[in-house]
């Protein structure tokens, strides 16, 4: 007969493996019992000495018990893991697209939010009159060097041309200025012909004459900038007076952030007869149809045939490169991103064709849905992001703009298509989850002989990624190797779809 002592002990384990049960996932309770119980059997019958049962075998039993607790609380920590959906999260294809998406909102809302490229971005900035060029002296080495003498625009303008047929004319001075509420500043003021908006066809706001007298009425056109700055971003400015230097000029109008094009960051434009005007400044064309034959190129030269003087050498610059804008640049450095791209990296997502075990047609497809849904969320996000780092400080154009725009934008563009490659080279072609536990594989003194690399597992338990450690000719690239659903067993609580 069984001791009250050794009996109550047998009682208690039970109850003990009971219990461990209870806390293992409800489709394994019944396997870990039974697995727990046979080896409970088999441990008390090896402690049994002349087939009686010892004290001793049984503190070795409950040690045996609380072992089994111990396993029972592992299968249910790694249980409530699988379960937990910021693991499944983690290293999924949705973060990975929502991460893009972040970075393409963050990047569009605060483009909304900079006065510099809202001005940049919006499409009257570009609405100038076709058929225009800018002369300039032909041994100028700067475009925004004023070069052209009023007297040489007056005779120019006083002839009959064969390739113009308007001019326009405008010269930059610092002039201080005396707004209508006695507040004095100091303006970067352009000094132009009565035509110079009429004929680029810059728009004006808040003006209190029509579209066609601007080009004949006298006064002041205000940038953007000045308005807020200095007048408060009065609605009813247009028909006040300001003194600009020693001259008082009525406002006529206010110029949108950004209309500028020209050589030049000015807080105000006055307009005043040619009579007014002195010195060196620039001089805006519009082109015949004669002249617009011979501009061949975005920069052709001019000669001046004069009577009276030596005949000059000039040269006609297109407006074409100042109008056409941060997308036309996008544009640019997106092909050269892709031009350069495999300068940086491998452009092969890896081999797969030497296994004869394959994924279904719809994973294969997704695979590439989700590489073109990348790329489609990273376009945008780089151009926003360019435009941001560009006219976040400024909201006139600007060639040192232009320059930041090319630079970012390349940058951005070129390294992100570098990450995206590699992130999806890191991707099982079946779930699109990243590779996990790398584990190196042989010697690297067996490197032609035998594989020797970096192995990485699909947690979902659909693919093994090789890696080699060194390129050799038989092993150059990457290569998938499917699992088939004989590898289920190991993935406790996946599939191997």
């Amino acid at each position: 007969m069984t001791p009250p002592g050794p009996w109550m002990c047998s009682r208690i384990e039970g109850a003990i493996l009971s219990c461990a049960s209870w806390l293992t996932p409800g489709a394994q309770r019944a396997e870990w019992l039974r697995e727990w119980r046979a080896e409970l059997w088999h441990a008390r019958e090896s402690t049994r000495i002349d087939r009686q049962i010892t004290w001793e075998g049984e503190k070795a039993m409950l040690r045996f018990c609380s072992g089994a607790m111990q396993d029972a609380w592992t299968l249910r920590k790694l249980s409530l893991e699988r379960k937990d959906p910021r693991t499944a999260f983690h290293g999924s294809a949705a973060e990975c697209l929502l991460l893009l998406l972040a970075l393409f909102a963050t990047s569009y809302l605060l483009s909304q939010f900079l006065p510099g490229v809202r001005a940049e971005s919006h499409p009257s900035v570009y609405r100038v009159n076709p058929n225009l060029i800018m002369i300039q002296d032909a041994f100028a080495s700067d475009d925004s060097l004023a070069t052209i003498s009023i007297d040489k625009y007056r005779a120019w303008k006083a002839r009959r041309q064969r390739y113009f047929d308007g001019f326009a004319f405008y010269r930059i001075a610092k002039e201080p200025v005396i707004c209508r509420d006695s507040t004095k500043a100091r303006w970067k003021v352009a000094h132009g012909s009565l035509n110079l908006f009429w004929m680029l066809g810059l728009p004006t706001t808040l003006s209190t004459v029509s579209g066609d007298a601007i080009g004949k009425t006298p006064g002041v056109i205000l940038s953007d900038a000045a308005w807020r700055r200095d007048l408060g971003a009065d609605p009813h400015i247009a028909g006040h007076v300001v003194r600009v230097g020693h001259d008082e000029a009525r406002v006529i109008g206010v110029a949108p952030a950004g209309v500028w094009r020209l050589p030049g960051t000015m807080d105000a434009w006055l307009l005043e007869p040619d009579d007014a005007n002195r010195g060196l400044g620039y001089v805006i064309a519009h082109l015949t149809s004669s002249g617009r034959s011979e501009m061949y190129a975005s920069r052709v030269e001019i000669l001046s045939l004069n009577t009276d003087e030596p005949n000059e050498e000039l040269c006609g610059v297109s407006f074409a490169d100042r109008t056409k804008g941060p997308w036309g640049l996008y544009q640019f450095t997106l092909f050269l991103a892709f031009l350069a791209l495999p300068a940086v990296t491998s452009v092969s997502l890896g081999e797969s064709h030497f296994c004869s075990y394959r994924p279904s047609w719809a994973n294969r497809m997704f695979h590439w849905l989700f590489l073109g849904a990348k790329i489609a969320l990273l376009l945008p996000a780089v151009y926003f992001a360019s435009l941001d780092l560009a006219y976040w400080h400024t909201t006139t154009y600007s060639i040192g703009s232009q320059y930041i725009q090319l630079i970012s934008s390349f940058a951005m563009m070129l390294f992100g298509l570098r990450w995206i490659l590699l992130d999806q080279r890191n991707r099982c072609p079946v779930c699109l989850r990243r590779v996990t536990h790398p584990a190196q594989v042989g010697l690297a003194g067996r490197t032609f002989l035998a594989w020797n690399g970096t192995e990485l597992m699909c947690a979902g338990g659909h693919t093994l990624l090789h890696v080699p450690a060194l390129p050799t000719s038989w092993f150059s690239t990457q290569r998938w190797l499917y699992l088939d659903t004989s590898w289920k067993f190991l993935f406790v609580g996946t599939s191997a779809g």
